[in-house]
C-alpha cells in the first residue's frame, strides 16, 4: 500500500515537473508572443470581448513592436494560442521577466490597463490579472497603481 502510494506520488510529480509536451515553451526571443498573450488576456478576462478590446490590442502591440498588418494578424493569433493553452500565467512573465528591463516592465503594465480601460469599464477580474502579472514581473504596487491613474485620466481626455 505505501509503495502504491509512493509511487502514484512519484508520478505526479513527474507529470508537473515535466516539460510542457505541447511544445509551447516559450524561450526569450518570444517576449513579444507573451506580451501580447498577456494582452489577450486582459481583453477576455471580463468575459467580455468586443471591437474596442480588438482594437486597442491591435494599437498596442503595432505601436509597441513596429508591426505591419501581416505580422500583427500572426503574432496576435499566436498569442491566442498561447493563451488559450496556457494553465498559468508564469509561462510569459517568467519571459518577460527575465527578457524587460524596469521600464519594458512598467510599459506592459501600462498597455494591460489600456486593455481593461479599452471598453471603458475596468472589471475586478481584470484589476486582479493586472495585480498578478504585476507582481510576478517584479512591478511595485505604487508603480501598478500610479499607471493605472495615468491611463485612466488619459480615458476622461477623450472627446465624447
Amino acid at each position: 500500500m505505501l509503495q502504491a502510494l509512493k509511487s502514484l506520488i512519484h508520478d505526479i510529480s513527474q507529470e508537473f515537473s515535466a516539460p510542457d509536451s505541447g511544445g509551447h515553451n516559450l524561450g526569450p526571443e518570444d517576449y513579444q508572443v507573451a506580451a501580447a498573450a498577456l494582452l489577450v488576456r486582459a481583453g477576455h478576462v471580463d468575459g467580455q470581448s468586443g471591437e474596442a478590446e480588438r482594437q486597442m490590442l491591435g494599437a498596442l502591440l503595432t505601436q509597441r513592436f513596429g508591426l505591419g498588418e501581416t505580422e500583427l494578424r500572426d503574432l496576435i493569433e499566436q498569442a491566442e494560442e498561447e493563451d488559450r493553452d496556457a494553465v498559468d500565467l508564469y509561462r510569459f512573465t517568467s519571459v518577460l521577466k527575465r527578457k524587460l528591463d524596469n521600464d519594458g516592465r512598467l510599459r506592459l503594465i501600462e498597455m494591460m490597463w489600456d486593455m481593461a480601460y479599452a471598453d471603458g469599464v475596468v472589471h475586478e477580474f481584470e484589476e486582479n490579472l493586472i495585480w498578478r502579472v504585476a507582481e510576478l514581473i517584479g512591478v511595485e504596487s505604487h508603480d501598478r497603481i500610479a499607471l493605472r491613474q495615468r491611463v485612466a485620466a488619459r480615458q476622461t481626455d477623450l472627446p465624447g
